[in-house]
């Protein structure tokens, strides 16, 4: 990315933010819509916001039809046009790769790029007319519903958001600028550290050619089992530093404009059970899909059984949202078998009457979870199905686990379970602070006013009291780990002097 388009950029988050001191409806949404589509179109290209700006009227146009004649075949028509213009772009040039030339002008397919964020903001149009089939949705002026499909800081990446969510905050803009600049700003730093530091140096390494990238793009080598197991781990790390800091980016910018985003990860490597799993990775996209997918396929019968076929035929559908890979739809159908074996667990388990004793059980329960979730990336991550199958040969064969047939550098391992290490005790850590502001709270109570519970604006702390401290740490939880972010950045900063090479958003080619 240039010089020049990073000062386009901060220029559209600095009217964005002089935005919300617009006190007219009106004037603020136009002035947020056309910094949005400003911002979109030097990210994307003229041509593709032109292609957003037609779906948004088209999806708008067909709202409107929908809201006079709630009608299947019209409903159907509508989310018909919407996947068949995701699948032109998105799964059409997979397609011609395997399908006769002649019928399909392959040079005309090879040339169809796919547009930025439009699975993302796709999947919004399609929520809306659910909803407004539904009559659960509410009924946006067309400026409105433009800005909800463009809005700048989902409109790339999600989270993917429903209108119902989003149009009250377009309407009136409430809550304190100092209390939202300042989460703002920290929720980007928080982002860009995890992108920029702790993702890159997994997909990079410490030294050249030293991290996951390389791992798993080195053709013909034979892995062994620890091997697989590192790259598996090190893949799901990366991908979630990856995409929860942008997430994070894009959680922040919105806070900025005193707009509030839904979470879209809640540690999600702390579940004990695929099911909760899948409730805090990728929220948004995952509650979409539990929504307008698995709901409406569960229904459809009553057996036990077909509710175990709609969990694996909605997983699939996810694998195959990402793209039209072979590895990414068994990726899709490996989480579907983990659900469906978790839930006939819960039904086994309630027939035996023995139960591990706590903690012991919940500690079993999480790390099976994290294991086999992890091992899942390697179907996401694989180059093909062979390497895949390879890797996963390597997991399940013993003799492959042998120190003398790791083939992946040892600061590799090293950079791994230094991270995967960190991250638990960052967790844990927080989860102690965050007792200590309750504890802080309830003292503090019968002396002022009561902490809110979010972090307030660093120049508004109180200092009286005698608890500065307690409440420095009750107000700004993360200042207390600043001296080790700050080491680690150093670390970071000098091995990026060897491998400078920085890793485009994963999600970003979704």
């Amino acid at each position: 990315m240039s010089i020049q388009t990073l000062v386009l950029l901060l220029g559209v988050v600095l009217v964005s933010c002089a935005a919300r001191f617009i006190p007219s409806t009106k004037p603020r949404q136009w002035l947020l819509l056309l910094a949005s589509y400003f911002m979109y179109a030097n990210l994307a290209g003229r041509g593709f916001l032109a292609l957003l700006i037609a779906s948004s009227l088209l999806n708008y146009g067909w709202g409107i039809l929908l809201r006079r004649r709630p009608t299947i075949g019209l409903f159907w028509a509508a989310v018909g046009a919407n996947v068949l213009l995701l699948a032109f772009f998105k799964y059409l040039p997979p397609l011609v790769a395997v399908w006769p030339d002649p019928f399909l002008a392959a040079d005309f397919v090879q040339r169809i790029i796919l547009p930025l964020g439009i699975s993302f903001w796709t999947f919004q149009a399609l929520s809306y007319l659910f909803d407004t089939y539904l009559e659960e949705g509410p009924n946006p002026s067309i400026t409105e519903f433009c800005l909800y499909m463009a809005f700048w800081p989902t409109v790339t990446m999600g989270p993917v958001c429903r209108l119902s969510k989003l149009l009250p905050q377009f309407r009136t803009v409430s809550g304190s600028v100092r209390e939202d600049f300042s989460i703002g700003i920290v929720r980007v730093i928080q982002g860009l550290f995890m992108k920029l530091v702790l993702a890159q140096l997994l997909a990079n390494g410490v030294m050249p050619d030293g991290g996951v990238t390389t791992g798993f793009d080195a053709i013909g080598v034979e892995r062994s089992g620890l091997d697989a197991w590192a790259l598996a781990i090190g893949f799901g790390f990366q991908v979630f530093f990856d995409f929860a800091g942008y997430s994070h980016i894009a959680i922040g910018a919105a806070r900025l404009l005193g707009i509030r985003l839904e979470e879209n990860f809640n540690r999600p490597y702390l579940a004990t059970t695929p099911a909760v799993y899948w409730t805090r990775w990728h929220m948004s996209l995952s509650s979409w899909i539990r929504h307008y997918v698995y709901l409406p396929l569960s229904t459809l019968r009553r057996s036990p059984w077909w509710h175990y076929a709609a969990l694996v035929i909605t997983m699939v559908i996810f694998g195959f949202w990402h793209d039209a890979k072979v590895t990414l739809v068994l990726w899709g159908l490996y989480n579907g078998v983990l659900l469906v074996g978790h839930r006939m667990g819960q039904r086994l388990g309630r027939l035996v009457p023995y139960k591990l004793p706590n903690p012991f059980g919940a500690l079993l329960s999480w790390g099976a979870t994290f294991l086999l979730v992890c091992l899942g990336f390697v179907f996401f991550r694989a180059n093909d199905l062979e390497q895949a199958l390879k890797l996963l040969r390597a997991v399940l064969t013993p003799s492959s686990y042998g120190l003398a047939q790791s083939t992946l550098r040892v600061d590799y391992y090293l950079l791994v379970a230094t991270i995967v290490l960190g991250y638990f005790i960052f967790v844990g850590l927080s989860q102690l602070l965050a007792l200590w502001t309750n504890y802080c709270k309830m003292r503090l109570a019968h002396r002022g006013p009561v902490l809110t519970n979010e972090p307030v604006a660093v120049w508004s702390m109180p200092s009286r009291s005698g608890f500065w401290i307690s409440e420095m740490i009750a107000v700004r939880k993360w200042w207390v780990l600043v001296p080790v972010l700050a080491l680690l950045l150093m670390i970071t900063g000098m091995s990026f002097l060897e491998n400078s090479t920085v890793i485009p958003f994963v999600y970003r080619r979704y």
